[in-house]
């Protein structure tokens, strides 16, 4: 054996670069919140919310309505406004009370505009008045009570 070090690397020929070309390559691609229909959320949670925009909803009207549909899981909903209109995005962090919205459950909000186009109304401050008759009801720790 000899103690002679590696030869250093040779630069590739004319030859071996155009080779190179003609076969496929495959990517190892970064996991993108894009792919796989996870995408990062542009709804202001309350968390997120301007102060500006808390304090301008907190002034606002209250309305009433119907819970349309609520999904614990996805953490958003709709409500149905009582007087009518196009349904208002309820998200998960807006919610007062100890019990998760289902669908029937009439309900109190303010509204707040979404950004950055402000075009749509998103319903917070949300508090349950009354249980939807004959469903169950689950708190956010988990309990499940009949109504």
């Amino acid at each position: 054996m000899s103690s002679e070090p590696p030869p250093p690397p040779q630069p590739p020929t004319q030859e071996a670069s155009v080779g190179l070309l003609d076969t496929p390559q495959t990517h190892e691609r970064s996991q993108s919140p894009l792919r796989g229909n996870i995408v990062p959320s542009p709804l202001p949670t309350r968390r997120t919310r301007t102060f500006s925009a808390t304090v301008r909803a907190s002034q606002g009207p209250v309305y009433k309505g119907v819970c349309k549909c609520f999904c614990r899981s996805k953490g958003h909903g709709f409500i149905t406004p009582a007087d009518g209109g196009p349904d208002i995005f309820l998200h998960i962090s807006d919610v007062e009370g100890e019990y998760v919205p289902v669908e029937g459950d009439e309900v109190t909000f303010k509204m707040c505009s979404i950004p950055p186009k402000n075009e749509k109304l998103q319903a917070v401050e949300v508090v349950i008045t009354h249980l939807a008759p004959g469903t169950k009801h689950e708190t956010w720790s988990g309990h499940v009570i009949s109504s």
